[in-house]
């Protein structure tokens, strides 16, 4: 069923413009749509292994509010700009994005977006990424600088300042 739904998701998008695709492979220019979705011609594209602020999420940072949903998905229109994206396709998900390993110029962004304290691991699905957030933790980078709930706590919430996760 995988393969059939890729198959014809890469033909659609071989109508649509200047990226090349395979069956298990998206290569092109991304926009961002939150922190842990792209946009590739009109597919959309959930990063692997990781769980990034919603874009409406909010979380504390140097005593106030601090919008690190938004912030995450700036940081990575930042970071990707408008080079070249390659994405490893290794599942579809409920909604019926792509789940995908995602890279710009062989830098796996999963682990970037992990690695500034922008996202978490999504233990649910992967482990991939725990070892490089127990470092941005131990650093206290981005998110781990404040207090926060994980995404995934703040949707189940519908949004509540949930901040178990200060440290």
């Amino acid at each position: 069923m995988l393969r059939l739904v890729q198959a014809l998701a890469c033909a659609s998008c071989l109508a649509l413009g200047p990226a090349s695709f395979a069956a298990d492979r998206h290569v092109g220019v991304a926009s961002v749509i939150d922190g842990d979705t792209l946009d590739m011609h009109g597919m959309r594209i959930r990063l692997w292994g990781i769980d990034a602020p919603e874009s409406r999420q909010l979380c504390r940072r140097d005593g106030g509010p601090w919008r690190c949903g938004q912030a995450a998905a700036l940081a990575l229109a930042d970071r990707i700009g408008r080079r070249t994206v390659h994405c490893e396709i290794r599942d579809v998900d409920r909604w019926k994005r792509l789940i995908a390993l995602c890279r710009q110029d062989g830098e796996d962004l999963s682990e970037w977006l992990v690695r500034s304290g922008l996202a978490l691991a999504f233990r649910r699905y992967a482990e991939d990424y725990v070892a490089v957030e127990q470092e941005a933790r131990l650093s206290r980078a981005g998110l781990w600088a404040g207090a926060f709930a994980p995404p995934w706590a703040w949707r189940r919430d519908r949004g509540a300042m949930v901040t178990a996760h200060a440290r």
